[in-house]
C-alpha cells in the first residue's frame, strides 16, 4: 500500500522536473549575425578537391564522410560567453560543411550545442540549443534542407576541457558538428 502514494509522488516530481520556464525559441527564425575584425579569420579549408564542377563549390563528390574527416575539415564553432552569434570567423567552416551537405543530399549531420559550466543546467540547455539551432540555421542558409540536419543540446553535460578558467570555458562554449 506504500508503494502508490510513493510512485504518485516521483511520478510529480518526475513530471515537475521536466516542465520549463526557459523558452527555446523567443526569436525563431532570426539568426543573429555579428560582423567583427575582417581580418581576424583563419579559413577553415573545405579541401581542394580537383573534380568540383561548379566555382562555386570546392567538394569533391567522391569523396564520402569519413574522408572529410580525415581531411582535417573543421567541425568546431566556438562562441562568445553567453552568445549563440556564429561568429565571421566561423563562416567558413559552416560553409564547407553546407557544400557537403549539398553535395550530397542523402547525408545526415547532428549539430551538437555545448556551454561552459557557468549558469543553471535548464539556462545552458536553452543556450546550448540556440547555438546548434544558430548554426543549423546558417547551414540552411547555405543550401542545406531542414531534413539533413538536427539541432541538439547537451548544455554544460558534455565539457570539452575540464577547468574552472577562461581557457577550459572558451573551449566548451561550442557547436560540434557530426556526421551522422
Amino acid at each position: 500500500m506504500i508503494r502508490s502514494p510513493l510512485l504518485a509522488l516521483a511520478a510529480a516530481a518526475l513530471i515537475a522536473g521536466c516542465s520549463s520556464p526557459v523558452k527555446l525559441d523567443d526569436k525563431a527564425g532570426d539568426v543573429p549575425v555579428e560582423t567583427r575584425n575582417p581580418n581576424a579569420g583563419a579559413g577553415a579549408g573545405a579541401g581542394t578537391g580537383s573534380g568540383a564542377q561548379s566555382p562555386v563549390t570546392t567538394v569533391d563528390l567522391g569523396r564520402s564522410a569519413t574522408d572529410a574527416a580525415a581531411s582535417g575539415l573543421q567541425r568546431i564553432v566556438y562562441f562568445d560567453f553567453d552568445s549563440y552569434v556564429v561568429k565571421d570567423e566561423f563562416q567558413p567552416t559552416v560553409a564547407a560543411h553546407a557544400r557537403r551537405l549539398n553535395a550530397n543530399r542523402q547525408m545526415r549531420m547532428t549539430v551538437e550545442g555545448h556551454t561552459d559550466e557557468r549558469g543553471g543546467s535548464e539556462y545552458n540547455l536553452a543556450l546550448g540549443q540556440r547555438r546548434a539551432e544558430a548554426v543549423a540555421r546558417s547551414l540552411g542558409l547555405l543550401g542545406a534542407t531542414s531534413g539533413q540536419v538536427e539541432a541538439v543540446s547537451f548544455g554544460k553535460e558534455r565539457p570539452a576541457a575540464v577547468g574552472s578558467d577562461e581557457a577550459a570555458w572558451a573551449k566548451n562554449r561550442r557547436a560540434e558538428l557530426k556526421d551522422r
